[in-house]
């Protein structure tokens, strides 16, 4: 005998899409954001002779591409069922999430380079014009980052997007950091340090987004859920009597579900049964898609199917 049972409520599914659109908006204001900085930067480089900034504008050129990856993994997780992908592209949020944690690391990595560059081949800063620029880049990346701050919590890929924007913020306040101390000191080493200071802290932030991604994409339970607490919580169910084949994994980066064989003396009431761990399945662990299957005893031997 086996049960399935699924939460679409209406108050979760309609939440669901308004977060999507609210998100949808978020990443056109964020796209154009960066987009209108990405070209203002490239015209004060060329104005100004500066290489580094025409670089960095090329740097932030690829945050536009990646709020676009993590637009399309959004977008293309709303997509319906169909006969070949019967969850729909859920999974593409995951993919974008991934995506967006490798940008990063490569981003990471010419940080680090340039840098490390600079600490051996000092070059002359133009202060004032490094300054401004920076300051402006604060103002789009920040405001960009605040736009998908309150989201990042429960979905890796906004927490990409916002990442993404927040480690650009940081990174143009200790540009500006580094300008006024090169004004004030003429000391050129103070612009690569500080780089390499804030490179190694989008490191340590990334490896989190990147470790979590995987995860999801190799399947694994989404970090917030202990898979011994839900077994222990669907046993406590009156009537179970075991629980075995217990599976728990990521649809998306928002979405989880799980499959699970219960054991149970008497097979006469399964719904009752079914509410109960939907209902404790929904509010504990947040896990909307579930199967069970009600058996009667404990197989001595069994097949994962």
């Amino acid at each position: 005998m086996s049960g399935h049972s699924h939460d679409h409520g209406h108050s979760h599914g309609g939440a669901h899409r308004h977060a999507a659109r609210s998100f949808g908006r978020a990443f056109a204001i964020g796209i154009v954001l960066n987009l209108g900085f990405v070209i203002v930067e490239t015209i004060a480089g060329f104005r100004a002779d500066s290489i580094a900034l025409v670089a960095d504008a090329g740097h932030n050129m690829s945050d536009v591409l990646g709020l676009v990856v993590a637009w399309g993994g959004a977008w293309l997780a709303q997509m319906a069922p169909s006969a070949r992908f019967s969850y729909g592209l859920k999974k593409a949020s995951i993919l974008s999430a991934l995506i967006n944690a490798l940008f990063l690391l490569v981003a990471i990595g010419a940080i680090g380079a340039e840098a490390v560059r600079r600490l051996f081949h000092p070059s002359p800063t133009q202060g004032e014009t490094v300054i401004v620029v920076a300051a402006v880049g604060i103002l789009v990346n920040g405001v960009t980052a605040w736009l998908f701050s309150n989201g990042r919590e429960h979905d890796i890929n906004i927490e990409g997007a916002f990442l993404h924007m927040a480690s650009d913020a940081l990174v143009s306040v200790a540009v500006v950091f580094a300008g006024f101390v090169i004004l004030w000191t003429g000391q050129q080493w103070v612009d690569p340090a500080m780089s390499l200071a804030v490179a190694a802290v989008i490191l340590w932030s990334t490896f989190g987004l990147l470790k979590e991604s995987v995860g999801m994409t190799l399947a694994g339970v989404p970090s917030g859920i202990d898979v011994e607490q839900v077994q222990g919580a669907l046993e406590q169910i009156a009537g179970v009597d075991a629980v075995h084949d217990l599976h728990v994994w990521a649809l998306s980066t928002t979405e989880t579900a799980l499959t699970a064989h219960i054991v149970m003396a008497r097979a006469d009431y399964p719904d009752a049964l079914l509410e109960a761990a939907r209902t404790i399945l929904h509010e504990r662990f947040r896990i909307e898609h579930c199967t069970i299957q009600v058996e009667s005893h404990h197989p001595s031997h069994h097949s994962d199917c």
